[in-house]
Parts: structure tokens; sequence; C-alpha cells
């Protein structure tokens, strides 16, 4: 009987998630393109700052990771409360960070030229350094 409820309950959450996960995929999706592109630049500039390093290319995937737990937690808070702007309210600023993250990366690479992007870049995320460490 106690196997026969765990295992009920088991399939409730599995088939809940699945519910959510899939009446609301643009927005994992989403959450998944802005990280791993973020991700992408960011290792290719870390391997040219200071070669590759294995536990910072898998960060990507923890930060996609909670992420996606924070995306899924709001959507069944928004689902249980019927408030419908809690994710938006809540995620549309972290996409914006990480797409300027991943600006950043992009013009620390080298892909992206243009000084105006760089000086709104260097005065928004500074925590990374220059784009090009002075020479001495």
């Amino acid at each position: 009987m106690i196997l026969l409820s765990l295992s009920s309950v088991g399939a409730f959450l599995c088939s809940y998630v699945f519910d959510l996960t899939m009446d609301n995929a643009e927005q994992f999706l989403a959450i998944a393109a802005v990280v791993l592109l973020d991700g992408f630049f960011g290792v290719i500039a870390g391997i040219k700052r200071e070669g590759f390093k294995t536990y910072k290319a898998l960060s990507v995937l923890r930060t996609l990771g909670v992420w996606w737990i924070i995306l899924g937690t709001i959507l069944a808070v928004e689902n249980g409360f019927e408030v419908g702007w809690l994710s938006e309210t809540i995620i549309t600023p972290f996409i914006a960070f990480q797409l300027l993250s991943a600006l950043k990366n992009a013009s620390m690479v080298g892909l992206i030229e243009g000084e105006v992007l760089n000086q709104i870049i260097d005065k928004y995320d500074n925590h990374k350094g220059e784009r090009t460490p002075k020479k001495k």
C-alpha cells in the first residue's frame, strides 16, 4: 500500500512537471538559448585569456539548471495563485543581463567591434575586466 501511494505521488509530480514545461516550453527554450549563448562566448573569451578551464565551462550547465528550476518554481506559483505576470517580471531582467553579458563576452573575443557598444558594456559589466589587457 505504501509503495502504491509513493508511486502515485511520483507519477503525479512527474506529470505536473511535464505539463508545466510543455505549456511553457518557449520560456524554457529562451532561457536555454540566452544562457548557452553567453556561455559559448564566455568559454571562448576564457580560452583567449587564461586557457580552457573545465569547471568554468561546466558552470554554464549549472547556471542553466538553476534558472530552469527557478523558472519552474515561478510558473508553479503562477499556476497555483493565478498570477500571470510573475514569470515575466522576474525572468525578463535576467534575460536582459545575460544578453548584455553575451555581448560583452563576444566583444572580448573580438567578434563585435564598435566603440560605443564597448563603452556601454564596460560601464555595465566591469567585473570581467577589460576586453584586451593593457600592454605594459
